[in-house]
């Protein structure tokens, strides 16, 4: 039985059962499970008697008696409300937890449909030599400097509108988020390394990041959008362990704005 339902049982039951003050003129009051008023009577059920009684309707403060009545369905009336919100969110959030495949990946909100971002492959090239040395896991040992790039000039991922939404399903809770790819002749560059001569570890992972909004929909699953509007570009969503070196990446385009056309006189 939903939860709105055993509540409103509940409260009609409360109310039902509730005691009621009937006021009198001199600011006393009797505790009543019902009352009503006949000619210049006030006849009422006394829960401290059990019984019904009735007084001159001129000792009676009705005023006081029904505003008191009127504030307490007006407060089960708004905690109504409460509920039937919270339940219709809760809803929501399991028909949105529904819709996101089970596997880890990244998956782009378009409209009613959700559909899956593929992997790229990142691989890691020298400044020096402008080579690609091997793909990122396991982590190169050269020691220098380094960029994260992936195959292409434009990416095969083409976003509508310039506010993409992502559902985010991590295999592991590591560091995220949506950042600006840099083109060059033939790739484009994720991010750019520094690495120790010596020890050969990362000192310094540099990508252009963009702001972004994110939302925790279970453990281990995120939704993200960007904070403001995306300029036409490349982007990417990439999970990554600072200094380790193993950066995943999604990429994406978002296409210039369509220019409105000018309307025919």
């Amino acid at each position: 039985m939903p939860r709105l339902l055993v509540v409103l049982l509940l409260l009609a039951g409360t109310l039902a059962a509730a005691s009621l003050r009937l006021y009198l003129t001199d600011g006393s009051f009797h505790l009543v499970r019902e009352y009503k008023v006949e000619g210049d009577r006030v006849r009422f059920y006394s829960l401290e008697r059990s019984q019904w009684e009735e007084i001159p309707l001129a000792l009676a403060d009705l005023k006081r008696t029904e505003a008191e009545v009127k504030e307490r369905e007006e407060s089960v009336r708004e905690e109504t409300k409460v509920i039937a919100a919270e339940e219709k969110v809760e809803r929501e959030q399991r028909a949105e937890l529904a819709r996101v495949p089970q596997n880890s990946g990244v998956y782009w909100i378009a409209g009613e449909e959700v559909r899956t971002l593929k992997q790229a492959e990142p691989k890691v090239v020298t400044n020096k030599s402008r080579s690609v040395l091997k793909v990122i896991v396991p982590m190169p040992v050269l020691a220098g400097k380094a960029t994260v790039e992936i195959a292409g000039v434009a990416s095969e991922n083409l976003v509508a509108g310039n506010l993409p939404e992502f559902y985010f399903r991590l295999a592991a809770e590591e560091r995220f988020g949506i950042v600006r790819l840099k083109k060059k002749k033939d790739s484009r560059v994720v991010e750019n390394w520094s690495r120790h001569p010596v020890a050969k570890d990362i000192i310094l992972e540099e990508h252009d990041e963009v702001e972004i909004f994110r939302r925790q929909l279970a453990e281990g699953l995120y939704k993200i959008w960007p904070a403001k509007p995306l300029e036409a570009g490349e982007y990417a969503v990439i999970e990554f362990t600072e200094g380790k070196g193993n950066v995943q990446v999604w990429d994406f385009t978002v296409p210039p704005a369509e220019v409105p056309r000018p309307k025919k006189p």
